[in-house]
């Protein structure tokens, strides 16, 4: 299933499920029947343009809360069993554990670089604020004319609107947590 369409299924049943209504009483304020609602819902209709506008107008809600990322109470991200979003062998991997798309306002990647392994990060835009936290090795972090030392245990806090390098000086493999801060003035 596309993330579109399980988007869809959750957000559908959420949604119906908060407002205390059953496919029945669904199917008589959208206009879609019940056996395609049960469809949409376990993910196994791809609805129209022209369904989803119904049922968004029958329950009185926006096409965009179909459509969002549904909210999520918890997750757990287990690193090992996920694939790197980037990985260049020899400098570094990073993983992306919790995008921008999940909440809009952090965003929560796991870096790994290797001795004397470097990563180039272009700037994240205006208003963004950048956090690390080095869970073990030695991280230097050069930006603008600025560079600073973050060892294991230590946290650092910049503003990450421009162009700006992660590079591992030691002879172990360092490992940290970048949070990303969208904020507004």
């Amino acid at each position: 299933m596309d993330y579109l369409s399980h988007n869809i299924a959750v957000n559908l049943k959420r949604i119906r499920h908060s407002k205390g209504m059953s496919l029945d009483v669904v199917s008589e304020q959208t206009g879609v029947s019940k056996s395609m609602l049960a469809q949409i819902e376990k993910g196994g209709a791809n609805p129209s343009i022209g369904v989803l506008g119904k049922i968004s107008s029958g329950l009185r809600i926006e096409l965009a809360d179909l459509l969002n990322t549904p909210p999520m109470d918890a997750c757990l991200v287990h690193v090992p069993d996920t694939e790197p979003t980037k990985n260049v062998p020899g400098q570094y991997r990073v993983w992306t554990c919790f995008p921008f798309q999940d909440n809009r306002h952090v965003e929560i990647y796991r870096i790994e670089l290797e001795p004397e392994g470097a990563y180039v990060a272009g700037g994240h835009g205006e208003h963004t604020r950048e956090y690390l936290s080095v869970l073990s090795g030695t991280l230097e972090v050069i930006f603008g004319n600025d560079r600073q030392m973050i060892s294991r245990d230590d946290m650092f806090r910049f503003e990450s609107d421009q162009t700006h390098t992660y590079r591992n000086p030691g002879g172990e493999r360092c490992v940290f947590l970048c949070f990303f801060e969208a904020y507004s003035h």
